[in-house]
């Protein structure tokens, strides 16, 4: 059977289009994930509106320390619609071994934070969540995350807007500027 034409375009078209759909049709909004207390949380309902850097963390990493800084970013940005949100994970050098009791105790007792701590997950590899594997796929983002403290900036409608690697300061000009930048939008 022959196509003509006209319909094989039509359709390569109606693939592609499909295609471009899947890839930027990634909204993080779109997740229920668990808080350090294991309560649900629908991300639409508790953060549309918001901008949001997402973070995995751990408590026996070198860059641990990240967490002084991103609660600065966070006291310094909330208060204009900005929310830091941390998911521990311990995919890198079982840095991060402790409960989601221990995670909550050491980060409030050393770090003095009060922004959105949420329950270990995966956030590599066989088991990756749901969340992760979205943010880790999206256009123009994807790749593996490479160590603890990869953080994501998340626009007010719920797209994926930058990647900062690891080593990068929640302090940084870069981050800050990218972060002022989603809120002024």
């Amino acid at each position: 059977m022959k196509l003509s034409r006209r319909v094989f375009v039509a359709f390569s078209a109606a693939i592609l289009a499909g295609r471009k759909a899947l890839a930027f049709g990634a909204n993080v909004l779109n997740h229920e994930v668990k808080n350090i207390d294991g309560k649900e949380v629908k991300l639409a309902d508790a953060y549309k509106g918001k901008v949001l850097l997402i973070v995995n963390t751990a408590s026996k990493c070198g860059l641990t320390p990240q967490y002084e800084g991103l609660e600065k970013v966070y006291k310094k940005y909330h208060s204009k619609g900005f929310e830091v949100l941390a998911f521990p994970a311990n995919e890198f050098g079982k840095q991060e071994p402790g409960s989601n009791s221990d995670i909550k105790e050491f980060c409030k007792s050393n770090y003095e934070v009060s922004f959105p701590l949420f329950s270990k997950i995966v956030v590599k590899g066989e088991g990756i969540h749901p969340l992760y594997k979205e943010l880790t796929n999206a256009q123009g983002f994807s790749g593996d995350i490479g160590w603890n403290f990869a953080k994501f900036l998340v626009g007010k409608n719920g797209e994926i807007i930058a990647r900062f690697e690891p080593r990068e300061s929640p302090e940084s000009e870069k981050v800050t500027a990218a972060i002022e930048k989603a809120l002024a939008n």
